[in-house]
């Protein structure tokens, strides 16, 4: 065991533990805020840009004490049920940490967020400092009802580059490289693949890389647009049947569907050794930065896209991911809520320290104008690699889960699952969420 391995042991244990304890019982978050202060209230989720958003309403709080903030910190998996729980009671918090997509959507639908159309007319630079297919992502039938606000989330496939280097191996450009990895890896004593299987929603990277890398984003776009049978085209069951194929060639650590991603303990599996690749977005880096500094100090961790299918008809260079969070704002605020909520959007919200301190963290925030920026980081290669992503992008489809109403994309996840443990067919998968389009 090297001397970098030696010192993440300890914090790698702490986070598999945390993960296993969190598999169990589920972590319910902060307590909320009070429904009845005049200020308003924000939930965000914890982890890689939990320093940067808590920073930047501390200081917020201390220099605008009329406008002030209550913020609070949730866990990804538990924040997901407890935030459309609270929406649906009307008991939201002011500011709603979202995706966008279908359950942004759903919101709208429903008269939960505000609309802010005649917020960016009254204040037309808050629109312009961002690239204008991430905004987008907050646009619903012309009407804009969230802002981006942390960095763009392509997902990329990271990889312990001293484990490679051990069995002389690349990082994969194709799938076919990719599963020749898996023998060699296992040969080795190390899993090939690391995977957060409990929390359901990294399991949707593999799935839906691979339907764009074999039939294009043209494929998913159908599934949105409800059209009949969708679920079963072709690329999606040949994708459905690769999975099982990488599952059952032993790509995935073993005990995979009992590790939750909310602990880091996917990541800590990479950093200790343990495994050679994670698929995972690209908040993952911030993470490595925070759990692991010598495991990215010392160059070991390597990133790549997401391998080509030969005969695919999607382009190798789309990606998947997150263009970026989102803040909306809750339709059931005060007056006075919304108005402190949007003084925040307009002067708190990418100024220039807070831009500069997602720089520093390993992000790329989706705002214009920052190549010098990025150029100068101490992570220049993984921000720039990012930044090129996204910018080059043919198609950056946002994840599915997200993308999809939360009806869909809740028997979406759990028939994966059922994909991932060899449970059902990639048949019974199709006719499982066949029966659920238009819904």
């Amino acid at each position: 065991m090297n001397m970098r391995t030696t010192k993440t042991l300890s914090a790698a244990a702490a986070a598999l533990a945390l993960g296993l304890t969190l598999a169990s019982c589920g972590s319910s978050g902060p307590s909320d805020s009070s429904a009845n202060s005049d200020s308003p209230s924000m939930w965000a989720l914890t982890g890689s840009s939990e320093k940067i958003f808590k920073s930047s309403v501390d200081s917020w709080n201390e220099s605008n004490p009329d406008d002030s903030i209550n913020q609070e910190f949730f866990a990804n998996d538990a924040y997901k049920t407890k935030v459309r729980t609270a929406i649906g009671a009307g008991e939201g918090p002011t500011f709603i940490y979202g995706w966008g997509g279908g359950v942004l959507q759903s919101y709208v639908d429903a008269g939960h967020v505000e609309e802010l159309d005649q917020f960016l007319a009254d204040n037309p630079e808050v629109k312009d400092r961002y690239i204008e297919s991430v905004f987008q992502n907050g646009v619903i039938d012309g009407k804009t009802y969230a802002l981006p606000n942390n960095n763009m989330q392509p997902v990329v496939l990271y990889y312990n580059k001293e484990l490679f280097d051990q069995i002389g191996a690349e990082p994969p450009e194709t799938w076919d490289e990719l599963m020749a990895l898996v023998p060699k890896f296992n040969d080795a004593g190390v899993a090939p693949f690391s995977l957060a299987g409990q929390s359901k929603w990294p399991n949707l990277m593999w799935l839906s890389y691979l339907v764009d890398r074999i039939g294009g984003p043209e494929v998913f776009k159908a599934i949105l647009d409800g059209d009949e049978g969708a679920w079963s085209h072709p690329a999606v069951l040949e994708a459905l049947t690769k999975i099982q194929e990488l599952v059952d060639a032993g790509g995935f650590i073993n005990g995979f569907s009992s590790i939750a991603a909310d602990a880091g303990a996917d990541s800590a599996l990479l950093y200790t050794d343990r495994a050679a690749m994670m698929l995972h977005g690209g908040w993952v880096y911030q993470n490595l930065k925070n759990d692991a500094p010598e495991f990215v100090e010392s160059g070991a961790v390597g990133f790549v896209p997401f391998p080509e299918v030969e005969g695919g008809a999607g382009d190798p260079m789309n990606v998947v991911g997150n263009p970026a969070n989102m803040w909306s704002l809750s339709a059931t605020a005060s007056q006075e809520q919304k108005a402190s909520a949007m003084n925040y959007l307009k002067d708190g919200l990418f100024n220039e320290e807070y831009t500069q301190a997602m720089i520093d963290s390993g992000a790329v925030p989706a705002v214009k104008g920052i190549e010098d920026q990025l150029a100068a980081s101490d992570d220049k290669n993984f921000v720039e690699f990012v930044y090129g992503l996204a910018q080059d992008a043919p198609s950056f489809q946002l994840s599915w889960d997200q993308a999809l109403s939360p009806a869909q994309g809740d028997a979406m996840l759990a028939n994966l699952d059922q994909i991932f443990i060899g449970a059902i067919t990639p048949q019974q998968f199709a006719e499982n969420m066949n029966a659920t389009l238009g819904k």
